[in-house]
C-alpha cells in the first residue's frame, strides 16, 4: 500500500547499495538458512520514568498523522514520559527506508510498520524480535479474526484465511484495510453492481452517458505494489492463482487459462474505461478523480479514502451530506470467486532499538491492542482488527466505508509472503504496467512474470510462505 512524504534518516548511499542487495539476496548467508529472530521478553521489563521518544516508521499518509495524534492524546495518559514519533517517508522509499537501516543493524525507529509480505525479508535476517511468548502472555489472541493475526505477525505465513498456532508470531496488527468500490450514485443509481462483468458494463455505459467523466479510476503506477495489487484482485475474483505455495510454483499457475482472462478484463477491457494519462495512477490521483466528479466507478484502499467526503478537497458538494448524496461504497463485485486483497499492517519492533524502547514498544502494543482503545482508534479513523472493535458502534459509524471492510475481511486474500516479496512484486509491477500502458501484450506481460518469478524462486534456497 501506498502515498508521498515526511523525512527520515536514511543511511549512506553506500549502505542503500547494501540494502538493495540484502533485499535481492536476503543476508547474505551462503546456505540460505532463516536467521533466528531474537525473543522479545514474556512480560514487559520495568518502564523508564525518564523522557522517552517511541519512534515509527511508515509511508506518508492520513493514517500515518492520525496515529501520532492518537498516540501523543491517549497513550500519554498512562505513559505521560512517553512521546511518540511517526516519522514517514513516500510510499516508494517505504521499504528501502526501513531495510537500510536493518542492514546496517541501526535503527532510528524503534517500530516498524511492515506491510504483511515485508515480514519474512525481516525474519529471515534477524531484524524484528519473535514476540511469540509476549503475545501470549499479553494479547486476548482470541479476540481476533485467526487470520488476521496471522497475515500481520506470523511466519512462515499460513494458507489465506487459517493461522497455524504452531508458527511463531513477529508483529500486532496496527492498521486493517481493503480495497472499496466508490461509484457515483447520482450517475448509475443507489445500487452498485454486483459482478465485476456488470461492474464494466455499468462503467462502460456511465462513460458514454457522460462526456469527460472515466468509467472507471485504479491503480496502475509501477511503483510499491500498485499494479501488481490491481491485477492480483482481478486475477482472484476471475479464478486465478497467484502461484501454488506448497510446490513454489509460478509458472504455469499465474499464467494459466485463468489468470490469462484477468489480464485479457484488465487491459482489454478495464483499462479503455481509465482517463487518458492515468498509467501512473496510485490512491492520491484516484482519490483526485472521484474528488473532482471524473470518475463513475473508482477502486481504493479504504483507510485512504477518508478524504473523500472532506467538502474542503471535493467539487462533489460543500458538505459532508451532499457529497454522500453522490458518493457511495460497497464491497468488491465478485464473479467467479469473491475475493478481496487484504491491505494493512502489522507493528514489529526492531531488533537494533535500544533496551528501554525495546520496552516501552512493547508495552505500546499491549496497551493498544485493548479492546477499549482498539474501538477509540476506530473513532479516531482507524481500521482495527479485533473482531469486537470491527462490529462495535464506534467503528461502523465512524465512516460510510467502515462496514464495507468489516463484510470483506472473510473474503481477503494476500499475495507471496516470503523474503523474496520486494523482487516478485517489483517484476509484477513493471510487466503489468507495461501491459496497460501498451508497451507489451498481456499474454506476453503475464508469461514474462511467470518466468522471472520462477526464476526468482528457484534460485532461492529459503524456505516459507504462504497467504494464499
Amino acid at each position: 500500500m501506498p502515498a508521498p512524504g515526511r523525512k527520515v534518516q536514511l543511511a549512506t548511499a553506500a549502505m542503500l547499495l547494501v540494502a538493495t542487495t540484502v533485499a535481492a539476496c536476503g543476508d547474505g548467508q551462503d546456505d540460505g538458512a532463516t536467521a533466528s529472530a531474537p525473543k522479545a521478553p514474556a512480560t514487559i521489563p520495568e518502564l523508564t520514568k525518564d523522557p522517552l521518544t517511541l519512534s515509527f516508521i511508515w509511508f506518508d499518509w492520513p493514517p500515518a498523522h492520525a496515529l501520532e495524534d492518537f498516540a501523543n492524546a491517549e497513550y500519554k495518559k498512562e505513559r505521560p514520559n512517553a512521546t511518540i514519533k511517526v516519522n514517514t517517508v513516500p510510499n516508494a522509499n517505504w521499504h528501502d527506508a526501513m531495510f537500510t537501516q536493518f542492514a546496517a543493524r541501526k535503527t532510528d525507529f524503534d517500530i516498524a510498520i511492515l506491510d504483511s509480505q515485508h515480514i519474512g525479508e525481516a525474519v529471515t535476517n534477524g531484524n524484528i524480535l519473535d514476540i511469540t511468548d509476549f503475545v501470549k502472555n499479553n494479547i486476548e489472541v482470541e479476540a481476533y479474526n485467526p487470520y488476521l493475526l496471522a497475515a500481520y505477525g506470523q511466519f512462515p505465513q499460513a494458507e489465506t484465511g487459517k493461522r497455524d498456532e504452531n508458527a511463531s508470531l513477529y508483529g500486532l496488527p496496527l492498521l486493517g484495510d481493503t480495497w472499496t468500490m466508490i461509484y457515483r450514485k447520482d450517475l448509475i443509481g443507489d445500487k452498485p453492481p454486483q459482478t465485476w462483468d456488470q461492474m464494466i458494463s455499468v462503467a462502460e455505459r456511465c462513460q458514454a452517458d457522460n462526456p469527460g467523466v472515466s468509467g472507471l479510476a485504479f491503480h496502475q503506477a509501477n511503483g510499491s505494489d500498485a499494479a501488481a495489487v490491481t491485477y492480483n484482485t482481478v486475477n482472484g475474483v476471475y479464478g486465478g492463482n497467484l502461484w501454488d505455495a506448497k510446490t513454489r510454483k509460478i509458472e504455469g499457475v499465474l499464467n494459466d487459462a485463468a489468470g490469462q482472462e484477468a489480464m485479457d478484463v484488465l487491459v482489454n477491457k478495464m483499462k479503455p474505461l481509465t482517463a487518458k494519462g492515468s498509467g501512473n495512477w496510485f490512491i492520491d490521483e484516484v482519490n483526485a478523480a472521484v474528488a473532482q466528479g471524473k470518475a463513475c466507478i473508482a477502486f481504493n484502499w479504504i483507510a485512504a479514502s477518508g478524504g473523500l467526503l472532506d467538502p474542503k478537497q471535493s467539487m462533489l458538494g460543500t458538505t459532508r451530506e451532499q457529497i454522500l448524496d453522490k458518493l457511495g461504497f460497497a464491497t468488491l463485485p465478485s464473479q467467479k470467486t469473491n475475493l478481496v486483497p487484504l491491505g494493512g499492517m502489522g507493528m514489529h519492533v526492531s531488533a537494533y532499538s535500544a533496551k528501554d524502547n525495546q520496552a516501552e514498544a512493547l508495552n505500546f502494543m499491549k496497551w493498544f491492542e485493548r479492546a477499549d482503545i482498539q474501538k477509540k482508534w476506530a473513532a479516531a479513523g482507524g481500521v482495527p482488527s479485533r473482531t469486537d472493535a470491527l462490529e462495535s458502534p464506534e467503528f461502523l459509524n465512524a465512516g460510510p466505508f467502515n462496514q464495507v471492510y468489516t463484510d470483506s475481511v472473510p473474503r481477503m486474500r494476500d499475495m507471496w509472503n516470503v523474503p523474496e516479496y520486494a523482487r516478485l512484486v517489483d517484476i509484477e509491477n513493471t510487466n503489468v504496467n507495461a501491459a496497460l500502458n501498451g508497451a507489451k501484450k498481456p499474454k506476453e506481460a503475464l508469461d514474462d512474470i511467470a518466468k522471472e518469478q520462477q526464476s526468482v524462486l528457484d534460485s532461492s534456497s529459503r524456505k516459507g510462505g504462504g497467504g494464499l
